[in-house]
C-alpha cells in the first residue's frame, strides 16, 4: 500500500472551537502547490481519510480535487489531534485492501505516526503544514513496518 500522510494547510487562529477552524487563503495556495507536483508524481490515492476537524476536511477536499479523487472522503476520529499513532496504524489495517491511502490530519500526531509507522520510538520528523509525506507499507501485523519513500513540502513544491 502507498501510504500518504498530509498534514492540514496554515487554518485561521481564531474560530468558535478549534475543530471549526478553516484553512486561510494562504494555507490553501502552499496546499495546491504541493498537491499541483504530487498529482505531476502521479499520486492517485483509491482512498482518502480525514480527520474530522474543519481544516483536515478542507485539506482533504483540496488534495481530492487535485488528485482527481472521485470516491468519498471518510471522516474518522482517529486522525484527530489528541488521537495516537497505534490508532491510526488500527484504522489503516482496516483499509489494508486499498491501493493508495491518503490521510489528512494534524501534528503532533502525524510526526509521531510517521516515527511509529518507520519503527522508530523517536519522533524525528518536522511534519510542516501543507506537508505530504509517503511511505510504503507491505504487511499488516501488530506493529508497522513501514518504508519512507519521500516527503514534499511546500517550499520544495
Amino acid at each position: 500500500m502507498e501510504l500518504y500522510l498530509l498534514r492540514h494547510g496554515i487554518a485561521e487562529d481564531n474560530a468558535a472551537t478549534d475543530a471549526d477552524r478553516q484553512l486561510t487563503e494562504e494555507g490553501r495556495q502552499k496546499l495546491r502547490r504541493v498537491m499541483k507536483r504530487a498529482a505531476a508524481a502521479g499520486v492517485s490515492p483509491s482512498l482518502i481519510l480525514s480527520s474530522p476537524y474543519k481544516r483536515a476536511v478542507e485539506t482533504a477536499e483540496i488534495a481530492a480535487a487535485d488528485l482527481g479523487y472521485k470516491g468519498k472522503i471518510l471522516r474518522v476520529e482517529s486522525l484527530t489531534p489528541d488521537s495516537s499513532p497505534p490508532s491510526v496504524w488500527s484504522e489503516i489495517r482496516e483499509h489494508r485492501d486499498e491501493s493508495a491511502v491518503l490521510l489528512a490530519g494534524h501534528e503532533p500526531l502525524f510526526s509521531a505516526t510517521v516515527a511509529f509507522l518507520l519503527g522508530s520510538t523517536q519522533e524525528m520528523v518536522d511534519f510542516r503544514k501543507a506537508t505530504l509525506v509517503r511511505i510504503d507499507v507491505q504487511t499488516f501485523g501488530a506493529s508497522p513496518q513501514g518504508i519512507l519513500q519521500w516527503m514534499l513540502t511546500p517550499k520544495l513544491a
